[in-house]
C-alpha cells in the first residue's frame, strides 16, 4: 500500500475493498458503497468535527520550540475547555517524519507554555516525558478563539500540502471535539445518505472524540488509542435496538463508532444512551456485542487500527486481505481507499476459505521463486 498524500475526501477512482462474512473479497469502487447495505440495515456514523488541535509555541523554561497536540480529555462538555492531554514534540512540523521529530525540553509540572494567543501550565506528566496534563488559562470561550485563530489540524508527513480545517471535517460534522478526523466519514456525502434511505436503510449518529493516531514514539503510540469521551443520542440506542430486533445489521462507519457502541454495550448486546468515556482496547480477544460490520480506511499492521479489524476477522484472513491491498495498490491513511468488513463468526470460513488461503500459499511461493515453473 502507497499513502494518500492529497487531502481529497471522495476522490473518483477510490476503491473499495469487501470482505463478507466467510472471508471472502471482492474488489469495488468506493462509489458503489451503498450497495453494500440492504433494507433494515443500520448505518452509524461518527458526527464529531475536528479541532485545530496542532499548537505551535514556546516552552518558556527554556525558550525552545514546541509544538502541542491535543489528544484528549475527560469529557465532551464545551463549557469546560481547560484541561487538556497533549503530546509535546521538539523543533519542527508535519513535514518531518514524526519519528524523527526532535524531542522536546525536559518538561515539568508548573512549566509555563505560550501557544499564540493562549497560555497554558503543564499540570502533570502523565507517565511518559512527552505526554502532559495542559491547563490552559481563560475562559471557554476565549479557548475556543485561540484554537480558532492559531492552531491547525494535525497532519502527517504523507499528506504534502498544508491542510485547511475544512479538509478535516466529514459532510456530517457536528461538535467540534476530535482530535483527527473520523476519517471513514469522508466516503459519505448527502447523495449517499439518500441513496440509503431510498433502500430502507436507516442512519444514524454518535459523538465520539477520535484520537490521535501517532506520535512517533514506541511507547507512546504502544498506550493508543487513548480514553476517549463519546456520546450515544437516545434516538440512536432506539435505532439499534429496532434493528436488533428485526434482524438488521449494525455498520459502524469507522473504529470511532465500534469503540463507542461496544464500550456502551451490555453483555446481552443491550446499549445504554448516555455520555461516557472509552477506555478498552478492542482486538482479537474482544466479543462485538453490537456492531456486525465495518467501513474503515485501510490501516497497517501495528497500528491500534488495524489491532481493531482482528475483532472482525482472524489473523489468516487479515493476512490475506494485506495481501490484496498490496497486490491491488491500495491507499493507506485518513485520504486512502476504504475497506468494508463483516464479523466472521468462529469457524464460518468453510471449504472457500480453506482453497483461498491454500492459492494465497501458492502464490506467494511462486512470488519468492522456491519453485521454478
Amino acid at each position: 500500500m502507497t499513502a494518500a498524500h492529497l487531502p481529497i475526501q471522495r476522490p473518483s477512482q477510490a476503491k473499495l475493498l469487501v470482505t463478507d462474512e466467510q472471508g471472502q473479497f471482492r474488489h469495488w469502487p468506493r462509489s458503489r458503497l451503498v450497495d453494500l447495505f440492504r433494507c433494515g440495515d443500520l448505518v452509524i456514523a461518527n458526527d464529531a468535527a475536528t479541532l485545530p488541535a496542532s499548537l505551535s509555541g514556546e516552552h518558556l523554561p527554556s525558550g525552545r520550540f514546541i509544538e502541542v497536540r491535543l489528544a484528549g480529555r475527560d469529557s465532551l462538555a464545551i463549557n469546560d475547555l481547560r484541561r487538556w492531554m497533549a503530546v509535546v514534540f521538539g523543533a519542527g512540523d508535519f513535514r518531518m517524519r514524526t519519528e524523527d521529530r526532535p524531542q522536546p525540553p525536559a518538561l515539568a509540572a508548573g512549566d509555563k507554555l505560550v501557544l499564540g494567543p493562549l497560555h497554558a501550565t503543564v499540570e502533570s506528566i502523565l507517565g511518559h516525558p512527552r505526554l502532559v496534563r495542559l491547563v490552559f488559562d481563560g475562559s471557554s470561550k476565549e479557548i475556543l478563539e485561540g484554537l480558532a485563530h492559531h492552531g491547525r489540524p494535525i497532519q502527517y508527513s504523507h499528506v504534502r500540502p498544508p491542510m485547511a480545517l475544512w479538509d478535516v471535517w466529514t459532510p456530517i460534522a457536528g461538535p467540534p471535539v476530535a482530535f483527527e478526523s473520523p476519517s471513514a466519514g469522508f466516503a459519505l456525502d448527502w447523495r449517499t445518505l439518500s441513496s440509503l434511505k431510498e433502500r430502507g436503510v436507516q442512519f444514524a449518529t454518535i459523538t465520539h472524540a477520535s484520537g490521535i493516531s501517532s506520535t512517533g514514539d514506541p511507547e507512546l503510540d504502544a498506550l493508543l488509542p487513548f480514553d476517549e469521551p463519546y456520546c450515544i443520542p437516545p434516538s440512536t440506542a432506539s435505532a439499534i435496538r429496532d434493528a436488533q430486533e428485526h434482524n438488521g445489521r449494525v455498520i459502524a462507519i469507522g473504529t470511532s463508532v465500534v469503540r463507542a457502541l461496544e464500550d456502551a454495550a451490555g453483555p446481552d448486546g443491550s446499549l445504554r444512551a448516555g455520555e461516557r468515556v472509552a477506555t478498552q482496547r478492542i482486538g482479537s480477544g474482544s466479543r462485538l456485542r453490537v456492531v456486525d460490520a465495518m467501513l474503515s480506511g485501510t490501516h497497517e499492521p501495528g497500528t491500534s487500527h488495524r489491532e481493531l479489524l482482528r475483532a472482525f476477522l482472524d489473523d489468516e484472513t487479515l493476512a490475506r486481505m494485506d495481501w490484496e491491498l498490496d497486490l491491488r495498490g491500495y491507499r493507506t491513511h485518513e485520504f486512502g481507499d476504504s475497506v468494508f468488513v463483516e464479523r466472521i463468526e468462529p469457524g464460518s470460513r468453510g471449504e472457500a476459505g480453506e482453497i483461498a488461503d491454500d492459492l494465497l500459499l501458492l502464490m506467494a511461493i511462486l512470488e519468492i521463486g522456491i519453485f521454478e515453473i
